[in-house]
């Protein structure tokens, strides 16, 4: 499944490109809208992001699991090494693999906090254009439907420009996402 990011000019654009995908088959479970005001939203009855799309939770609280088993594992090598508890005491494997567990999901914890307080990193390059008042569309849709959407959109919604291209899948350790420039290579995606 890829995103497609369209950035529509005005709200009454933003209705007709949704109305125009459900013509095509996107349901409003695959069709998101970023903006800076959602009331608007809310009238025409289009469909708005979700905080996993606008903050970074996700890619955060995944980077903060993964410093959380490097402590979790350090713990362990340093507990073994000093062996705190005397030759005659035998630590149960267990107890390792606990607070290996332990440290991991505090880490979860504490990067999904750290999460909610950003704005997803896919996101920034939008940031002025959302303030400015334009709308993000994200179109989520599977290799059979891309072309159909892109087609469609070309042709009823010149003014919404395709401004990205990104997989569904959050690769938290990725700093940029890809663009397909519509002639078939990748770069990176870009601001319009």
């Amino acid at each position: 499944m890829k995103a497609l990011y369209f950035l529509a000019p005005t709200l009454a654009s933003t209705h007709d490109v949704s109305e125009d995908l459900h013509q095509v088959g996107v349901e409003d479970f695959y069709l998101h809208v970023i903006c800076k005001d959602e009331s608007g939203l809310r009238k025409q009855h289009i469909h708005s992001s979700n905080y996993l799309e606008t903050l970074d939770v996700v890619r955060d609280g995944f980077i903060g699991a993964a410093l959380g088993l490097a402590a979790g594992l350090i713990g362990v090598a340093l507990l073994k090494y000093f062996d705190p508890f005397g030759p005659e005491y035998q630590v149960p494997v267990y107890v390792y693999a606990i607070l290996v567990a332990v440290a991991t999901l505090f880490g979860a914890w504490e990067g999904g906090l750290a999460g909610i307080g950003a704005e997803n990193k896919k996101l920034t390059r939008f940031h002025d254009d959302i303030e400015a008042g334009k709308y993000l569309v994200l179109v989520y849709v599977r290799k059979q439907q891309e072309d159909t959407v892109t087609k469609m959109m070309k042709e009823r919604h010149p003014e919404a420009e395709l401004v990205g291209v990104d997989s569904h899948f959050i690769n938290p350790f990725s700093k940029v996402s890809r663009l397909n420039d519509g002639a078939g290579s990748a770069g990176t995606l870009k601001k319009a």
